[in-house]
């Protein structure tokens, strides 16, 4: 006999159906934090609004110049003239001189290259000329902003070139502007490094160039690729197609700055970016490839400033000035602490050492929204240095420096003299090392430093106290005091040099 089954459960109808999940209550959205501007702004930026309006006024003025030769310095007139003059030159003319040297004459005003060599005079009264000059005794080499079809057109033809002489039976050989450290020049003009004319060759028949020469092919071989299918890459993306002919990744990144000099255009055009590296966060707006940014809305953190700077298009912004900070710790401060909504402004980071994605986007909406960068570093000769990167540029990519710089940018601090301005306790001064010490000294006779005297004024002060501080120190009044006593105090005093 089988054991009878056990009644089968019902739910009455007075329990009520079973709750679902569509059916229960969702949680509110947390409320989110309301930061207005603070009472005192109008006060605090009167002195910052007076140099914002100083920076438009010489904008406008070059501008109503136009191409009058005067003296002013504005890059992006400069490179806007240069863009003007080389981008009616037809491209076979324009790469015939990376793979084979030709000689120009200082009346010719045919270009033989995208790679302009002109001098400030002539680029600032001229839009047509490329006739080759010297500033101050100096050749210069410039590049351009390239499309993509331009791009592969200079690839294309030096190949060309390339299978001529091979045809020939004579091997082949790139000429290639140098980009060694005594090609490189300071123009006190521009306020920036360039690179100077002289040039190198790399001969595949060379037993001690062959690989190198091996590896520019390849590389302008797998840039071609990249361009036709319109994408991006990383530079380790680039790396990683050929390890055991590229052995180390400094090797493709260095023959990628090569490239660009042969073409002339900048690395950018060649689509092969370096990872993220650079927060913003602030009163901007931009469209992405199409998306919609607002950076008051990316979070506390605010927005990675992509590799892509050439898909960023409509830029908006309401703010005052541009807060350029070293360290990403006082970045954060100032990101959660919404400082940016208090004092209408943008701040920027590169966690250190700035990436070339930063620099070009630092460049670009200065120039675009003409307001002023305000620098916060260290109170360290690496602070200045990595302010001078910004400023005058690297000289590892000095051939692109005209995109790349931010002309005069404002030391907002830290600077030794704030440490007794402020008081800043004794065990938050550090004793400047031997090599710290000898670096200060060699920044005393760098040209960006000695032609602006409340700088030297300082950076002396430094060496002879041999006394050093951090951003972070200033913490030790309270972890708020930059975002609520210091950057106010500053702002309102216009304590920048």
């Amino acid at each position: 006999n089988t054991p009878a089954m056990p009644p089968k459960r019902t739910r009455s109808s007075s329990s009520g159906p079973l709750p679902s999940s569509s059916s229960s209550k969702k949680k509110p959205p947390p409320s989110k934090r309301i930061v207005k501007i603070a009472e005192d702004a109008d006060l605090v930026l009167t002195q910052c609004r007076k140099l914002r309006d100083a920076l438009r006024k010489k904008a406008n003025d070059a501008s109503l110049i136009g191409g009058d030769n005067s003296d002013g310095d504005d890059d992006w007139d400069l490179d806007d003239v240069v863009t003007k003059a080389t981008k009616a030159k037809k491209q076979q003319q324009i790469v015939a001189s990376t793979v084979k040297s030709s000689t120009t004459s200082s009346g010719s005003t045919t270009a033989k290259a995208k790679t302009q060599q002109l001098s400030l005079s002539e680029v600032k009264r001229a839009t047509s000329s490329t006739s080759t000059t010297t500033a101050g005794g100096k050749t210069i080499v410039e590049v351009v902003e390239m499309n993509s079809t331009e791009v592969m057109e200079g690839i294309e033809n030096v190949a060309i070139q390339i299978a001529q002489q091979v045809l020939t039976k004579q091997g082949f050989q790139l000429d290639i502007p140098s980009r060694g450290a005594t090609n490189q020049i300071y123009v006190p003009e521009l306020d920036r490094i360039v690179l100077g004319d002289k040039r190198g060759t790399r001969s595949f028949l060379n037993v001690k160039e062959s690989r190198k020469a091996a590896i520019t092919t390849r590389v302008l071989q797998l840039i071609h690729a990249v361009l036709i299918k319109r994408i991006h890459i990383t530079k380790r993306d680039l790396f990683y197609t050929d390890v055991k002919l590229f052995v180390d990744q400094s090797e493709s990144d260095g023959v990628l700055d090569d490239v660009a000099t042969m073409i002339g255009c900048t690395r950018s055009n060649l689509h092969v970016v370096a990872s993220d590296k650079g927060l913003v966060v602030g009163r901007i707006s931009f469209y992405e490839d199409g998306d919609f940014i607002d950076c008051t809305k990316m979070g506390v953190g605010g927005k990675a400033i992509p590799p892509y700077i050439d898909k960023i298009e409509n830029v908006e912004s309401d703010a005052e000035f541009i807060l350029l900070v070293e360290k990403e710790a006082a970045y954060m401060r100032m990101a959660e602490d919404r400082f940016y909504q208090r004092y209408p402004c943008i701040v920027i980071t590169a966690k250190g050492q700035p990436d070339v994605a930063t620099r070009m986007f630092l460049s670009r909406i200065t120039a675009e929204l003409q307001i002023p960068v305000l620098a916060l570093v260290d109170s360290d000769p690496y602070g200045l240095k990595i302010l001078s990167v910004y400023m005058s540029g690297s000289k590892n990519m000095s051939y692109d420096s005209a995109s790349l710089t931010t002309p005069d940018i404002k030391w907002l601090g830290l600077r030794p003299t704030d440490l007794n301005k402020y008081d800043l306790p004794d065990q938050c001064r550090l004793k400047m090392t031997e090599n710290d010490i000898k670096t200060g000294k060699e920044l005393l006779q760098e040209s960006f430093i000695t032609q602006n005297p409340l700088w030297v004024k300082e950076l002396q002060r430094m060496v002879k106290t041999k006394e050093k501080a951090e951003i972070q120190a200033l913490s030790s009044f309270g972890f708020q005091y930059i975002t609520e006593v210091y950057l106010p105090r500053k702002l309102r005093e216009g304590d920048w040099i």
